[in-house]
C-alpha cells in the first residue's frame, strides 16, 4: 500500500493561469521575536492544484457549501494520453477505456504536461478535451475530472465549454495535477479534499492516490 502526492507546491514563483495573482506569503510572527512562527498567505482560490465547483462558471450552479466531503473522494483511474501536444482529446480516443470508466468515480487524463510546470511552455499548446468527449463523459457516473494541465479549455476561450459540460452535470474539475506513471490504468483512490471555505467556487487541494497493493 502506498500513498501517491499529485499536488504540485504552493509557493511564491509558482505558475498561476494567466491574470491570477501569485501567491504572498508575509511573516506576522517569529519564534524570536514573538516565541512562535505565523505566516499570513494571500492565494487564489484556483491556486496550484484545485477543483473547480459549478459555482466557478455557472450563475446558479452550487458553491463549495452544497457538497459533501465524501463527493471528494472514491474510485479513480489515470488514462495515458502522452504525445499529445497541441492535440485534441477525443471521444475516439475515451471510448478504448470505457470499461474501466465506467467502474471508476474519478478519471484522471493523463497527458504528461506538467513536465512544463515551471516554464512559459505550461500555458499554451497543451491538449484539450473535446466538447463532444466532455459530454460523452457526463454519461458515466463520475464525481469528478482531472488533468495535469492549467484548463480543460483553451486559454482564449471566451465561453469556456467545456467547464460547461461537466460542471453543469456536477462533475467537479481538478486542474493542475501531477500524474506519476505508476497510475496509469491501475486502479487507485482519489483524495482531494479542498479547504472548507464558505461559498467557495474553487478552492486548492491535496490531491493523492491512494494505491492498494
Amino acid at each position: 500500500m502506498r500513498f501517491v502526492d499529485l499536488s504540485h507546491t504552493i509557493e511564491a514563483a509558482m505558475p498561476c493561469y494567466p491574470g491570477t495573482p501569485a501567491p504572498i506569503f508575509r511573516s506576522l510572527a517569529s519564534i524570536g521575536e514573538q516565541g512562535f512562527a505565523e505566516q499570513l498567505m494571500t492565494i487564489s482560490s484556483h491556486t496550484g492544484t484545485h477543483v473547480d465547483l459549478p459555482s466557478h462558471i455557472l450563475p446558479a450552479g452550487s458553491s463549495l457549501d452544497a457538497f459533501t466531503v465524501e463527493r471528494f473522494a472514491g474510485k479513480g483511474v489515470a488514462i495515458d494520453l502522452q504525445g499529445l501536444t497541441g492535440g485534441v482529446i477525443t471521444v475516439e480516443m475515451l471510448h478504448p477505456f470505457r470499461a474501466i470508466i465506467q467502474k471508476s468515480e474519478f478519471l484522471l487524463l493523463c497527458s504528461g504536461w506538467s513536465q512544463h510546470w515551471g516554464s512559459a511552455d505550461y500555458f499554451a499548446g497543451y491538449p484539450l478535451l473535446s466538447s463532444d468527449a466532455a459530454l460523452w463523459l457526463t454519461g458515466f457516473h463520475l464525481k469528478g475530472v482531472g488533468v495535469d494541465m492549467i484548463s480543460v479549455d483553451a486559454p482564449e476561450s471566451a465561453d469556456y465549454p467545456v467547464h460547461r459540460i461537466l460542471l453543469q452535470k456536477e462533475i467537479l474539475i481538478i486542474e493542475n495535477l501531477v500524474c506519476p506513471p505508476v497510475l496509469l490504468h491501475s486502479p487507485f483512490i482519489f483524495y482531494g479534499f479542498p479547504l472548507k471555505i464558505v461559498g467557495a467556487e474553487a478552492s486548492p487541494v491535496r490531491a493523492v492516490a491512494f494505491i492498494d497493493g
